[in-house]
């Protein structure tokens, strides 16, 4: 990978990780279902990156077996959001956040295991950090009460999706430029969370302008920023890199809350927070060393 679009593409992941910080703050103003919400996300997504995409995309050069790959991401992008947003009613943010965020450890043990991929032993420690830190932040009600809530679970779950996602992202992008790929993303995610809108019972029109304007938000800087941020980081760094870093996007989400939904820290959970940096150091520090033996996803753009 040249220099340049390795600062590029960590870049990118500093951009996106600030996107998807906002997006259980976008939920909770928005004064509809956590589905509902997360449908008008990917639509309206689909909708802005439409005219982009048909002008970059040359269909006829995709291998039609690759087409897989989107529609495999986007229906777990659906189950992700529709799950996730659905707990942060049920439960804290904080909670829901964090259980959500469970997914660099499902992606690493998947690496592991089924792909084979060689993990230094500086990357577990970092992950182990990471993943320590990120619970004292935003986990002190389960240090001090263990038990799942439904909430809880439900999030759990969705860390499960979010992981999915990660692992066919990687592959995806060998085959997609990062428009087409995050596109094809919102489009199929749409459909699938129209499905459970409508089979829930759940209406998708009568909200008023503040939660209109919220689904316009969500669109274009969690959805369009954000993931489109990701993908791109994604193209060019391991999904066992990738994965591991977006746990500072829960951190980042804390700090954000505090002005602007009322959730405040406590000494303890900032000591956290510098424990999450410490463990992202080591995770990206493990790969920054590593021979280029395969891990790297093939650049597409």
């Amino acid at each position: 990978m040249s220099a340049r679009r390795n600062w590029l593409a960590y870049l990118a992941l500093c951009a996106g990780i600030l996107s998807l910080s906002m997006s259980s703050i976008f939920i909770r103003w928005a004064d509809a279902p956590g589905p509902v919400t997360s449908f008008y996300r990917m639509g309206l997504a689909a909708v802005i990156l439409t005219p982009f995409a048909l002008r970059k995309t040359s269909f006829g050069a995709i291998d039609r077996r690759a087409w897989i790959f989107p529609v495999l991401g986007g229906i777990f992008t659906a189950l992700d959001h529709g799950v996730w947003s659905t707990a942060l009613s049920w439960t804290r943010v904080a909670n829901a956040t964090l259980m959500n965020n469970t997914a660099p450890i499902w992606v690493a043990l998947f690496a592991w295991i089924v792909l084979r991929e060689k993990l230094k032993p500086s990357f577990w420690v970092g992950l182990i950090l990471a993943m320590t830190g990120a619970t004292i932040v935003l986990g002190s009600d389960l240090l001090q009460h263990p038990t799942l809530s439904r909430g809880d679970g439900l999030a759990l779950l969705s860390g499960i999706f979010y992981a999915g996602y990660f692992l066919i992202t990687q592959r995806g992008r060998e085959k997609f430029a990062t428009l087409t790929y995050i596109w094809m993303i919102c489009i199929v995610s749409a459909l699938v969370l129209l499905g459970i809108c409508l089979g829930s019972g759940f209406a998708l029109v009568g909200y008023d302008t503040r939660t209109v304007l919220v689904f316009m938000a969500t669109a274009l800087i969690s959805q369009v920023v954000g993931y489109f941020s990701v993908g791109y980081a994604l193209g060019h760094l391991p999904a066992s890199l990738v994965a591991p870093t977006m746990i500072v996007q829960p951190v980042l989400t804390a700090l954000l809350a505090i002005p602007m939904v009322g959730e405040s820290l406590q000494p303890s959970q900032w000591i956290g927070g510098l424990i999450v940096l410490a463990g992202i150091y080591l995770v990206n520090h493990s790969h920054s060393t590593a021979s280029p033996t395969g891990e790297q996803v093939i650049p597409t753009d």
